[in-house]
């Protein structure tokens, strides 16, 4: 076989035929697949756990289209978001973290339909979400809010202070924590940093104010618009401080003499160990356990962008930054550069932005005084800026509505009258004070010679405008107040002080103040007042204005009334204040005023709430007489039950202390108490009647006012609970102070005179005042007393009352059961101490007189008397008696069949009375 035949065979051609298919080859891939149908029909269906909207969206569908191209479905997805969470709030708590930052994330966003629809649904959101829940999300909002303020586009930045405004409301403690990120993106919406050319390096970038042709507003309104937020976000600063003071009149820091809060300790408590006193380092608002560790503030370990405005330096470096471009505002919008053309909207704009510009100025001057250095802060103000302040803010002070349109033309003016009616929104006095009150804090007494040119302006401003009789609301007389105030620090001398107080004194006669109008001009000189008596004796110097208002503020509480509680708290906390330091005019005209301030009926003593009544109370401790006819009423206060038991027994101590009893070592004031009347108010309110009440009583007849019974010639008239428990609880006040008194069987005689002339004679008497004037006996009672008859057989009489009523209490009557354990022991105690009244009481057991229910009573009475410990003696004693009535008693019921309270009876006898040895003999030989 030749090579050509062997090559040939290695590689054969494979022939194909025809119709027959193509062999397949060894290595070929096999493309085939096969496919089948999916059924979904459960996925189609709506979702069970997750609500959804009218679109049958779900929460996560909605925050999904957050991230979708079109603005109409971001638009339309935010409309959604805001429907299914004003339908199911619980879904809020469960996806707020997506919420927030699918919502903060299109404050940037270009469509402003879709910014608006951001904007309401943060508005509902706020309503929604508590501070504390939003707090860990707070940093990513207040990212996304920064980069809308500093954003290219103007319309965004205009959206973003919509945003402010909504976080501004709803949460401004979080949104000030980054308060130097915000004040630097606020200075940049008005103004863009340039190189300084007196500076070669670019190490001090200044600052002036831009204007964007691009914007829909003028650059002044949107000059406007950013101050209004920058004003609104550095009250919130101030508000987060932790050292709030009133804007006007806010107390200076190196004052050692503030009003401290007392600390309540009841004596009573302290002595049982039922109350403990923590004693500090030193007192005040801020008290401080002696410790020798001192924990490190943390401020020190923040640094200077965390601590904010808190941060001298901080702070120092955004007043070098904002004060220049406020100054620049000032000139546009000062009159002296208003143009005499079609300006009312300008012209009010310009209003408005001077105002912003001062609340602005104003509210870092507050900020510079809660540092420690404040002196220096202030000097530091005051090198740096004075010179441009005299010079741009008092050219043309004080600014007022005309200063605008005096320039205008004849007929324009006429034209702008409806202008000017609806420009009265502003504030123009409020812009004069707030200017006013940043000048005067740049005045000190050692500057007042060089600044006494525009200080000599404020201060006829400040008079003219206390004195002209305008109706000034609560925050005009605010800042007036304070001002008044720092010029009278400013220049102390009387001759310079007294115009203004009087200019006060003329704004407080007006009639019809607003309540927190007279509560700002109360503590204004109330505080003049104070800072008046801290001088020493010998340069004291009192004004006249200020003795005229101090002495007339009693009678001004006995007119108010319950009309204004929170009104009448503060005068008497003033009139205290001012009584407590001996102040003779004041104290004259509290002693003239005292009969209608403590007045039973309609004084304000029994008109005002607890805690005013108390401090009511004290004063009388400070009244130069108390009179008779004042004691009368105070009596009747402490009986009416108008105010409390405990306060009673304050008002009983403080007239103790100041009567001759009181054991004082020195000699108390001439006249204050005499010992006819302090007998006299603690006899009547012992008895807890006035005559006249006594004497209206004795014509009430029959159940269930009167308990009456045929042995006694007394009848009792029943009191209600409250008034029993409250006269009884003064009752025991009244007999400890009787007690008290040296001489007790003086004290004995005048009131066994009392009880004989308004008692004896009487045939209905209250229980309490029966219960009353046997404890008053039982307290008094001793061997060198002499009681005469007229006053046993009183007694006697009361005392078979009480114990007739006490054993006729049914169960069913609660009320008067609380009152068994005091009168009963009152009653035992009597009968203990005297033995004749004991007697007489068994002697007027005539049970022939009688009815037979009374019967039962009659032997219960005896066989608790014999049973009774403290009378077994007495009861021996009078055992003939006791056989007679028990005789008597057996007489009635003869031919009966003997009943068990008779049974009793027998064997209470025979057991305490009949075995007794000293006894005739026993009971069986009686009957």
């Amino acid at each position: 076989m030749t090579k050509k035949r062997k090559r040939q065979e290695d590689f054969q051609k494979v022939k194909l035929k025809v119709g027959k298919k193509k062999p397949k080859l060894e290595n070929a891939t096999d493309t085939t697949f096969k496919t089948k149908a999916i059924q979904i029909p459960e996925q189609l269906k709506e979702d069970g756990v997750l609500p959804t909207q009218n679109r049958k969206l779900n929460i996560k569908d909605l925050l999904s289209q957050m991230h979708h191209y079109s603005p109409g479905v971001k638009h339309n997805a935010l409309l959604g978001l805001k429907e299914l969470l004003s339908q199911y709030p619980f879904v809020i708590d469960a996806h707020l973290s997506n919420i927030i930052s699918e919502v903060a994330a299109v404050f940037t966003d270009k469509d402003s339909g879709v910014r608006g629809a951001a904007v309401h649904l943060l508005q509902f959101l706020a309503s929604k979400i508590r501070a504390e829940q939003i707090a860990p999300f707070f940093p990513l909002v207040s990212a996304h809010l920064s980069s809308a303020m500093t954003h290219i586009s103007e319309g965004i930045q205009e959206d973003s202070l919509k945003v402010l405004d909504v976080l501004l409301e709803a949460y401004p403690a979080l949104l000030t924590d980054r308060s130097i990120i915000l004040l630097k993106n606020f200075v940049e919406l008005i103004s863009h940093q340039q190189l300084s050319k007196r500076l070669k390096s670019r190490d001090k970038l200044s600052w002036m104010l831009s204007v964007n042709p691009n914007r829909r507003v003028t650059s002044q309104q949107w000059r406007l618009n950013v101050l209004t937020r920058l004003k609104k976000f550095l009250q919130a600063v101030v508000d987060g401080s932790s050292d709030t003071e009133d804007e006007g009149l806010q107390e200076q820091k190196d004052n050692s003499h503030s009003v401290r809060n007392p600390i309540c300790i009841s004596w009573k408590l302290h002595a049982n160990n039922q109350q403990h006193i923590q004693l500090f380092e030193s007192g005040g608002l801020r008290p401080k356990i002696n410790s020798s560790f001192r924990l490190r503030s943390l401020t020190t370990v923040m640094d200077s962008a965390e601590k904010g405005l808190s941060s001298a330096e901080n702070l120092k470096g955004f007043i070098e930054i904002i004060i220049p471009l406020l100054i620049e505002c000032w000139i546009e919008a000062s009159p002296a550069q208003s143009a005499p053309i079609l300006g009312n909207l300008l012209e009010s704009e310009s209003q408005q932005l001077m105002q912003q510009v001062l609340s602005i100025i104003h509210l870092l001057w507050k900020l510079t005084k809660r540092h420690d250095e404040t002196y220096k802060m202030e000097l530091w103000l005051r090198m740096n800026y004075l010179v441009d302040f005299k010079h741009h803010f008092m050219r043309h002070f004080p600014y007022s509505l005309q200063d605008t349109v005096k320039h205008k033309k004849k007929d324009l003016c006429k034209s702008n009258r409806n202008c000017m009616k609806s420009s009265n929104n502003i504030d123009h006095l409020l812009l004069n004070l707030t200017l006013c009150d940043i000048m005067v804090s740049l005045a000190s007494t050692s500057t007042l010679q060089t600044d006494s040119g525009w200080l000599d302006m404020i201060r006829k401003f400040v008079t003219d405008t206390l004195q002209d009789g305008s109706k000034l609301n609560s925050k005009q007389v605010n800042r007036l107040l304070g001002v008044t105030w720092r010029l009278m620090q400013i220049q102390q001398n009387k001759v310079a002080t007294e115009p203004l107080i009087k200019a006060v004194y003329t704004l407080y006669q007006q009639r019809n103040l607003l309540f927190p109008v007279r509560t700002l001009l109360l503590k204004f000189f109330s505080r003049v007042y104070q800072k008046e008596d801290l001088r020493t004796q010998r340069i004291r110097s009192r004004s006249k204005v200020l003795s005229r208002w101090l002495a007339g503020l009693p009678q001004q509480l006995a007119l108010l009334g319950l009309r204004n509680p929170e009104l009448s708290n503060q005068l008497i906390d003033i009139i205290h204040s001012a009584a407590s330091r001996s102040n003779k005019e004041l104290l004259q005209s509290l002693q003239a005023t005292a009969a209608r301030i403590y007045d039973p009926l309609e004084g304000t003593l029994v008109l005002l709430p607890a805690e005013a009544q108390r401090r009511l109370v004290q004063l009388v401790y400070f009244l130069p007489c108390l009179p008779a006819s004042l004691l009368a009423c105070l009596s009747r206060c402490c009986i009416m039950g108008r105010m409390s038991s405990d306060l009673a027994a304050t008002l009983i101590g403080i007239l103790h202390m100041r009567s001759s009893f009181a054991g004082w070592k020195c000699q108390v004031q001439d006249n204050s108490v005499t010992d006819v009347d302090y007998f006299s108010f603690l006899f009547s309110t012992l008895i807890g009647f006035s005559r006249e009440e006594l004497t209206s009583l004795q014509g009430i007849r029959g159940k269930p006012h009167i308990s009456q019974t045929q042995l006694s010639p007394i009848r009792l008239y029943l009191t209600d609970l409250d008034q029993f428990l409250h006269h009884w609880a003064v009752t025991e006040v009244i007999c400890h102070s009787l007690s008290t008194i040296p001489s007790q069987s003086q004290c004995f005689d005048i009131l066994q005179t009392g009880i004989c002339k308004y008692l004896v004679g009487l045939v209905v008497i209250p229980d309490s005042t029966a219960g009353s004037v046997l404890c008053a006996i039982n307290k008094l009672l001793d061997q060198a007393c002499i009681i005469s008859e007229n006053l046993h057989r009183f007694l006697a009489s009361c005392c078979y009352s009480l114990l007739y009523f006490l054993l006729t209490i049914e169960r069913e009557d609660a009320e008067h059961l609380q009152k068994r354990d005091m009168l009963w022991r009152s009653c035992i105690s009597a009968l203990a101490l005297l033995p004749r009244l004991l007697r007489l009481m068994l002697q007027s057991l005539q049970v022939s007189r009688i009815c037979r229910e009374e019967l039962p009573v009659v032997a219960q009475l005896l066989r608790l008397l014999m049973q009774h410990g403290q009378l077994r003696s007495h009861m021996i004693t009078n055992e003939f008696l006791v056989q007679q009535i028990i005789k008597d008693i057996m007489t009635l019921k003869s031919g009966e069949v003997q009943e068990q309270w008779l049974t009793d009876l027998h064997y209470c006898f025979n057991i305490y009375l009949a075995s007794h040895p000293q006894t005739p003999g026993p009971i069986n030989t009686v009957y």
